[in-house]
């Protein structure tokens, strides 16, 4: 019975430090402008958050960023959620994403990790890779990969989200 006990609170340590660290890392990007960008400033006024890996060379990423930006608005007016897509293409090839994201015209945030330190912290290590967050910042669910169709996988778990505030 002691054993029991001892196993229950250890389980219970470990899905709160778990959820402690599923919130996001504060790391400074760069803005398409060349501004500083915090990812502390990644919030939605209580609304759910997605954050997609992406880099130039990845066909996949930009399929996926392409069909998220099909829907972003009609999801934002039905959902409100917040797209956040950061490249983590390195410093030589940065110059190549503001005209990428203009000619594909994507209507989300698009922010710069070139140095990869975000992509390091939120342990990214094969893209795509998609964040799901909640209203307070606290990640939700993840995949990697993108098929067509799993864009609206994703977003079934947003009107969830949005429907829980």
């Amino acid at each position: 019975m002691k054993n029991l006990f001892l196993l229950l609170l250890l389980g219970l340590l470990s899905l709160n430090i778990s959820a402690q660290e599923s919130t996001l890392p504060k790391v400074m990007l760069k803005t398409l402008d060349g501004q500083s960008f915090n990812t502390s400033g990644i919030s939605n006024d209580g609304k759910p958050i997605i954050i997609s890996f992406w880099a130039l060379w990845c066909k996949p990423c930009q399929k996926e960023l392409d069909a998220f930006n099909e829907s972003y608005e009609e999801w934002q007016k039905e959902t409100g959620v917040k797209i956040y897509a950061v490249s983590i293409d390195d410093s030589r090839s940065t110059a190549r994403v503001a005209p990428l994201v203009k000619g594909k015209g994507w209507e989300f945030e698009v922010l710069l990790d070139p140095n990869g330190d975000f992509k390091r912290a939120m342990n990214v290590n094969m893209i795509p890779h998609t964040f799901l967050l909640d209203g307070s910042g606290k990640i939700i669910s993840q995949h990697t990969s993108y098929f067509e169709g799993a864009e609206l996988e994703l977003y079934e778990k947003v009107k969830k989200l949005a429907a829980k505030k």
